[in-house]
């Protein structure tokens, strides 16, 4: 089961990759009725993408209306030889944003929360949120990346273990210093830090510690025993590691709801059952059409958005047999990827961990989430998705950018 190392020769790679587009380009060719059963299918296809990947080791979770496949490819760290499994603990990264907004619409649902609640309702005594143009940052700009916050705080103090950093103290008094990007509502702007805000605000609606209601909301309900913040050290004991040493296996408390998630491909699938057979469709929809934006940035890692939901972006228009709805991350050594096809009930799960780099004067890498979404649509003989379109060109603005620890 096992793909070819991560240090195979380049023009291997190639050949894998070509490979995996022809795989892709001959199933979409074949009638879904006709296709092999979803495991062979899926390890086929699996094993081309992996050689494609320059990646140390990958858990990919296939499930297509009831069938499931969970598959395994490379080593669990560098030289290990030892295959993942559906046990391995991963970091899900920036995927842990689909589990808060599942949150936020349930809380909606009972009448806890409202979309257009605006935050400085959850704020701590005397934090002050920043407004502009009259605006106040609302729940749902929060989880749309509309809220004009920046993408980052800043950088963790050296040392700081993954997705610890900012804490609850720390970005509440960050936030009463900051002045908007733009107003709330008006352009799209990826932000970490709003989803750890809005994490804040679910834990002030309810009265609970964020981890206990995602216990008693999500993972106790689904199934999933191996999904949470606060790994045991038998759990680390199976994390999937990098190339680099990305620092301990600890407590992701402090960005439970941007990116602190823990999990296994053996919970994901369970996730992605729920995903395609009982979330609510408003956990779904689309909420902002890119072209109601002034600018959008960040958000089109997979593809350029034609919608914006509850964390999920959207690609084609609704109603195409070939829409997918997706969700990127990345960090502490992880690639992850969540992509739906609704009208075919198919869904694909990646958690990637780095591998060598590249050889010097090589092309540039292949985009793993654009090549995911093609296999998501072989598995039902669709055709790849069209290229992106190209955007129109915007004069570079001149600032620093912190550097981001996840997607």
């Amino acid at each position: 089961m096992p793909a070819q190392p991560p240090s195979q020769p380049r023009a291997n790679r190639t050949l894998r990759r070509r490979a995996l587009y022809l795989a892709i380009a001959i199933a979409s060719c074949i009638p879904a009725s006709a296709q092999t059963p979803l495991q062979q299918q899926a390890t086929t296809l699996g094993t081309d993408f992996f050689a494609g990947a320059s990646s140390t080791g990958m858990v990919l979770v296939a499930v297509r209306n009831h069938e499931v496949a969970i598959t395994g490819f490379g080593e669990t760290a560098p030289g290990s030889r030892i295959t993942p499994t559906q046990d391995s603990l991963l970091r899900l990264c920036s995927l842990s944003k689909i589990f808060a907004t599942d949150l936020l619409i349930q809380l909606e649902h009972d009448g806890t929360v409202h979309l257009d609640d605006p935050l400085q309702r959850f704020a701590p005594p005397h934090a002050i949120v920043p407004s502009l143009a009259g605006r106040e940052i609302t729940l749902l700009d929060l989880a749309t990346h509309t809220a004009g916050l920046p993408r980052e705080v800043g950088n963790a103090p050296r040392g700081t273990p993954h997705f610890t950093f900012p804490d609850y103290t720390y970005r509440w008094h960050w936030l009463r210093t900051q002045r908007l990007h733009t107003a709330p509502g008006a352009a799209a702007l990826y932000s970490n830090i709003g989803f750890d805000l809005l994490g804040d605000a679910l834990q002030q609606a309810t009265h609970e510690p964020y981890a206990r209601l995602f216990a008693e909301r999500i993972a106790t309900p689904l199934g999933l025993r191996e999904t949470g913040f606060t790994p045991t050290p038998a759990q680390c004991s199976h994390l999937l590691l990098s190339i680099h040493d990305e620092g301990p296996c600890t407590d992701t408390q402090s960005s439970a709801a941007s990116a602190g998630v823990y999990s296994t491909g053996a919970d994901i699938a369970r996730w992605l059952q729920y995903l395609l057979f009982n979330q609510t469709a408003d956990a779904q929809a689309i909420y902002i059409h890119p072209s109601a934006l002034r600018s959008e940035q960040g958000l089109d890692h997979a593809g350029t958005p034609t919608g914006i939901g509850l964390g999920w972006m959207h690609l084609l228009p609704e109603g195409d047999p070939s829409a997918i709805i997706e969700k990127t991350g990345g960090g502490a050594g992880f690639v992850t990827y969540i992509a739906l096809n609704p009208a075919h009930h198919t869904a694909i799960f990646f958690a990637l961990t780095d591998g060598p780099p590249e050889p010097p004067n090589t092309a540039s890498h292949p985009n793993v989430f654009k090549m995911a979404n093609n296999l998501l649509l072989a598995l039902n003989g669709l055709p790849p998705l069209p290229p992106d379109s190209p955007k129109p060109t915007r004069p570079a603005r001149k600032r620093r950018a912190a550097k981001a620890s996840h997607r």
